[in-house]
């Protein structure tokens, strides 16, 4: 699937990137909303010891980021697992990576959407969930269309506002153990009356490993990344560390701070370590997990609705999504066909299940992406790449199988009926392809 030697040389990105400027866009694809809302869901899986299935889901990401961080640098350009797959597998398993990686995204959206209408919110208003769920989704459908510029603007204020609020709640943690107060009993609770503290762990790494998604969507800049080969994988993996760091010390704050049970009752866990260790007024910390759950669902959706318009456009779905807004010149069709299914989710859902209907489809997105890099190995690719000792991407596959075992009966109910229709819908757009001028045999451009 390589390029031959009398194919057209296609146009390349410009190379801008430097290591430190991917570090931080890493970073703040990582460090996100999720630990503002998920906590209290981890806890209650696997008891008082947050920080233990915090720091196993960020093992787990490591054993996949080797794949992606080999695989970014062997091929560094735009187009993230659905490339990679593509390359691998041929264009039927690249359109379901691509569909998985586009449902993910609508299905977080809903997630956060719920998470911002909880006790977050509750410090200023009491409102319905289903109320508060429309409004924000229109609202960040309405911002989304107005245009990109404005949009990352504010993610870099916001990126900044949410950080801090993770850091005061580490001091908060920190104070308390100074003044003798908290528990430090529970930072060594695992196992819950239902589950014991193997299959607890496994149960929250699950839910934890929401709070690690994000760094797979940094290899679509690879392409325009100075020097990748050395570039990507330092930031890559220095970001996830230094995520993991964070929120490995805010599991421990939510446990030393709060009682588990009061932690798993609450829809905003981090609001109750404010509580807890005073100092800081809870209503403006409210106000900071709130900005950065709108943050987290902004960025998603943006890219949830461009990957849809790019999908279109390369005839994969339907092209009414390729329609962009005359004078804003942004995706309205993509944005509004990726905003009403998450509405639907979030007025179904709730944040625990729609978690895990995201990590499930990002496993199989995982899942195909360890394999193709063994795959991928008879390929030379670009000279001197990272590669990772083949027992990672082993390791990083069996995970993600061991990872979804542990996945509820209803969660792959609903993820099935995505995979389902993915498997479907890469059919159709396959012999479409294949019948379209220009495709060789096996559905891929004559010059690609």
């Amino acid at each position: 699937m390589s390029a031959g030697p009398d194919a057209p040389v296609q146009p390349e990105l410009r190379r801008t990137l430097t290591t430190g400027l991917l570090y931080f866009f890493i970073l703040g694809d990582v460090l996100g909303a999720g630990v503002y809302v998920l906590v209290g869901q981890v806890a209650a899986a696997s008891g008082g010891a947050v920080w233990v299935p915090l720091l196993t889901a960020l093992a787990l990401a490591m054993l996949t980021a080797s794949s992606y961080a080999e695989l970014a640098t062997k091929y560094p350009r735009a187009g993230g697992a659905s490339h990679y797959a593509t390359r691998a597998f041929g264009p039927a398993v690249g359109f379901v990576a691509g569909f998985c990686m586009l449902a993910a995204g609508i299905v977080s959206v809903a997630a956060l959407a719920r998470g911002f209408a909880g006790d977050y919110l509750g410090e200023f208003v009491t409102l319905p969930v289903a109320l508060v769920a429309v409004v924000f989704l229109v609202l960040l459908a309405l911002i989304n269309a107005r245009g990109i510029k404005e949009s990352t603007r504010a993610n870099v204020l916001a990126t900044l506002i949410e950080v801090g609020g993770l850091v005061v709640i580490v001091v908060l943690g920190g104070w308390l153990l100074l003044r003798g107060e908290g528990d430090p009993g529970r930072l060594v609770q695992l196992g819950t009356p239902e589950e014991g503290a193997a299959s607890a762990v496994l149960s929250g790494s699950v839910l934890a490993f929401y709070s690690f998604v994000g760094f797979e969507t940094s290899v679509n800049v690879a392409e325009e990344t100075r020097d990748p080969r050395r570039a990507y994988p330092r930031a890559l993996f220095g970001a996830l560390v230094s995520a993991g760091a964070v929120y490995v010390l805010v599991g421990v704050a939510a446990s030393l701070t709060v009682p588990t049970d009061v932690l798993a009752d609450s829809s905003g866990p981090l609001l109750e370590v404010v509580r807890e260790a005073g100092g800081v007024p809870v209503t403006l910390f409210s106000a900071v997990a709130l900005i950065a759950v709108a943050n987290g669902a902004l960025l998603t959706g943006i890219m949830s609705s461009r990957l849809a318009y790019g999908m279109a456009r390369d005839g994969l779905l339907p092209g009414i999504l390729t329609r962009v807004l005359p004078g804003r010149r942004t995706p309205w069709a993509a944005i509004a066909a990726t905003t009403l299914p998450a509405l639907l989710l979030a007025l179904t859902g709730s944040v625990e299940t729609l978690a895990s209907t995201l990590v499930l489809l990002l496993l199989v997105v995982f899942l195909i992406v360890n394999v193709a890099v063994l795959v991928l190995r008879r390929d030379a690719g670009e000279p001197d790449h990272f590669r990772a000792p083949t027992v990672l991407p082993v390791l990083g596959g069996a995970s993600c199988v061991l990872l979804a075992t542990q996945i509820e009966g209803d969660v792959w109910a609903r993820g099935s009926v995505v995979l389902a229709l993915a498997a479907l819908l890469a059919f159709v757009a396959t012999w479409r392809r294949r019948r379209a001028p220009g495709r060789g045999p096996n559905g891929t451009s004559d010059t690609a």
